[in-house]
């Protein structure tokens, strides 16, 4: 078998289809890469791994400069990684430019992690890389994680990462509720995206009466996907049972005189500057979470 002769083809063919069919040129450069990365695999087995820089060498000269050395490594990693089973590259709606920052992965569940949230949340290349960067994969709970590999139901708490970035241009480490809440409405669409999917921006120090005296929540959010208000406290101390009354308090609220029927119950997010186990353990109502914040 004529392997570069193969390879050549099919990245001449590609680039005329990139040129003629533009609205698809992605999605067919996705599935080019990984049948030249398969044939590119195949003569490295048979030809030893220098073939790539022979390879490179001449379709540099006869299709395009962009055939180097590293995009070649790059198509073999590709389909090296996406061949396993558990993935189907062909299947998702992912750009080359995607797959490029997912194949530096060496977790096939984190990969599988990083492909949901791109399809779920429609995140860009550069979205990708700060996730990646910042470890989100990691700071998910372990529950979370074995959810996503049963492919069991996921729920509005469960993607939200564990501590959640926040961007700041300063370098104070003392903040005062005020001050975080504006690093975070400077970095709202950052700051939603890191909440994970579906998170829209209703309003801040969202005025709520409950008696005779009028209280202010945080932040007031509501989730598209799963349908439900979501309530944000902030908090520069540890976690204290009082901050799981209060949000409790404003959740209600929001449920007996905002949230319609069709709607499902109001969810709380505590951010706070050091979690603690024991007052999310025992407060009565799974639908609180706490999570830490870490400023970048």
């Amino acid at each position: 078998m004529n392997y570069y002769n193969e390879i050549k083809e099919k990245l001449i063919k590609s680039e005329i289809y990139d040129r003629a069919k533009d609205y698809s040129k992605d999605r067919h450069k996705v599935s080019v890469y990984f049948e030249t990365g398969k044939l590119l695999s195949e003569a490295g087995k048979e030809y030893g791994k220098n073939i790539i820089k022979q390879y490179s060498k001449s379709l540099m000269l006869e299709v395009g400069k962009k055939y180097n050395e590293r995009t070649l490594y790059g198509m073999r990693k590709f389909y090296e990684v996406f061949s396993n089973e558990k993935l189907n590259p062909l299947g998702s709606k992912l750009s080359w430019s995607h797959y490029r920052e997912l194949i530096t992965i060496k977790n096939i569940d984190e990969i599988i992690y990083y492909i949901y949230i791109c399809e779920k949340n429609n995140l860009s290349k550069r979205q990708l890389q700060e996730k990646i960067k910042n470890h989100e994969y990691d700071r998910l709970s372990d529950k979370t994680k074995n959810k996503l590999i049963t492919k069991e139901q996921l729920y509005v708490n469960d993607l939200v990462p564990n501590p959640i970035i926040i961007k700041t241009n300063s370098f104070e480490e003392e903040l005062t509720e005020y001050a975080l809440k504006q690093l975070i409405l400077n970095h709202l669409d950052d700051f939603l995206i890191q909440l994970g999917s579906g998170f829209t921006y209703v309003g801040n120090e969202y005025r709520i009466k409950v008696g005779n005296a009028y209280n202010y929540i945080d932040l007031l959010l509501y989730n598209i996907k799963y349908k439900c208000y979501t309530v944000v406290e902030l908090k520069v101390t540890e976690l204290k049972k009082e901050h799981t009354g209060q949000i409790m308090t404003y959740m209600n609220y929001i449920n007996k005189n905002i949230k319609t029927i069709e709607e499902n119950d109001t969810v709380g997010i505590i951010i706070c500057k050091q979690d603690n186990e024991y007052v999310i353990k025992y407060c009565s109502d799974d639908r609180i979470i706490a999570r830490e914040y870490e400023l970048v």
